[in-house]
């Protein structure tokens, strides 16, 4: 809970967070499952066990008076309130309290002293019941932060801000991250989540404004040398910044519910089309899933990935607004019927334009997904990388399944038949790396 918030744009959340960060809003202030508390419990039991041992093994120095300890206590308490929503959870800007909090009270103490003011934060939540009194367990393992630059400081002898130097100082930073990191890892090592990527990726953000806000904190500090009373003044900023993480919340929660709008929007779309006409719902539901898997091999991003989602379910949209004899009609199409089936790509984008949003980066899709590699596809006669890759991965897979699948009018291709076919167009009709792919995860079937 050290870390202050990371700088996490909302374009950075919807590409690459949204998922775990509707998990953790949905679960925020929620009772603990029974997994969770036995972790949180053992890291908070061992947390007190280490905690007690450094207050031991510490040399001892005189108590200050208690209004200091209560105001320590207060203004980490009052730090705790400040919650910047993140993927995985939340986190607070204590760093602007615990530095001059570290000076104010016995180095032996500090540990015991955070914990205290993190447990005294959780009650007001509990109280007003938006929070499960089982989260109380928290304050003890999210303190153990505070161990690695208690042992640096109180192994370093007697020292004031004004007489520690750079080396002590940087230090005392280095083992606060250490211990913060190594706690936070093992938790959710047991927890099961996030990946060892994902908690570097929080990191780097965390922890330089971590950095920025532990140099404001030792400016505090200095003031508190003579003026212990001045951390009081910290609490107006934490106000401030408690506003600013109330503001970021909202608008977190309203980015996952436009994120729920447009896969509901999708979704529903999806249900229109397979209404309209039968095959081509089922058609769109077998090619989303091999897109995937396309998308997957090649590596594409979160964003990619969910493009290719709803360009996959959505590239045949515009269909709806094509008449059912043509969709339906034995034989081959004359020219005149062909122009209108090929307005399905330009119709499906219009559709999704008018829905907007991410929609209108998905009709983009729908409108290039009959491009050819060469140039002599529709409606705009694109070619190469002009064309959107996730157009390319939905076309491949669109051919592929129309191959593989009988209407009314042709049986479908045997799978051997079907995949030469496919390697016979590669390179023309389609992108010759996505076919590479392609083919390798049918055989792999």
């Amino acid at each position: 809970m050290g870390p202050p918030a990371p700088v996490l744009t909302p374009a950075r959340l919807r590409a690459e967070d949204e998922d775990r960060m509707a998990t953790s809003l949905g679960r925020d202030g929620a009772a603990l499952d029974r997994r969770e508390r036995w972790v949180e419990a053992a890291a908070g039991t061992a947390f007190l066990i280490a905690a007690a041992t450094v207050a031991a093994l510490l040399p001892s120095s005189p108590l200050p008076p208690i209004w200091v300890l209560a105001l320590a206590v207060a203004a980490t308490a009052a730090a705790s309130q400040v919650r910047f929503a993140i993927p995985s959870g939340y986190t607070v800007p204590v760093m602007l309290v615990s530095v001059p909090v570290l000076f104010m009270v016995p180095t032996g103490l500090f540990p015991l002293v955070t914990a205290a003011g993190l447990l005294v934060g959780g009650i007001p939540g509990v109280l007003r019941r938006r929070v499960s009194p089982d989260r109380l367990l928290l304050a003890f393992p999210n303190a153990w932060f505070t161990l690695g630059p208690a042992l640096v400081l109180g192994l370093g002898g007697p020292v004031t801000p004004s007489t520690a130097g750079a080396p002590l100082l940087t230090g005392a930073f280095a083992a606060q991250l250490l211990a913060d990191a190594s706690a936070s890892a093992i938790r959710d090592g047991l927890l099961g989540s996030p990946g060892l990527v994902g908690q570097l990726r929080e990191a780097r953000y965390v922890y330089a404004v971590d950095l920025a806000l532990a140099l404001t904190g030792f400016g505090v500090a200095l003031a508190t040398e003579n003026h212990q009373w001045a951390l009081a003044l910290v609490l107006p900023l934490l106000g401030l910044l408690h506003l600013f993480a109330s503001e970021r919340r909202q608008r977190m929660e309203q980015l996952v519910e436009l994120s729920n709008a447009y896969r509901g929007t999708a979704m529903v779309l999806g249900d229109v089309i397979e209404a309209d006409d039968e095959y081509t719902g089922e058609h769109c539901k077998s090619v989303v899933q091999l897109a995937l898997s396309v998308s997957d091999a090649l590596g594409l991003g979160p964003a990619e990935r969910r493009k290719v989602e709803f360009g996959a379910l959505l590239h045949d949209v515009g269909k709806v607004a094509v008449p059912k004899e043509i969709i339906n009609k034995r034989g081959p199409l004359d020219a005149r019927e062909w122009e209108i089936i090929k307005t399905h790509t330009v119709e499906g984008q219009r559709m999704l334009d008018t829905v907007g949003g991410t929609m209108s980066e998905v009709g983009r899709i729908v409108r290039a997904h009959h491009e050819r590699w060469d140039g002599g596809g529709y409606p705009d006669g694109l070619a190469g990388e002009a064309i959107p890759i996730e157009a390319r991965i939905v076309a491949a897979c669109d051919t592929w399944h129309a191959m593989t699948s009988s209407r009314s009018y042709r049986q479908a291709m045997s799978h051997q038949v079907a995949l030469d076919e496919l390697r016979s167009v590669a390179g023309s009709q389609l992108d010759p790396r996505i076919v590479d792919v392609l083919v390798g995860l049918l055989d792999a079937r």
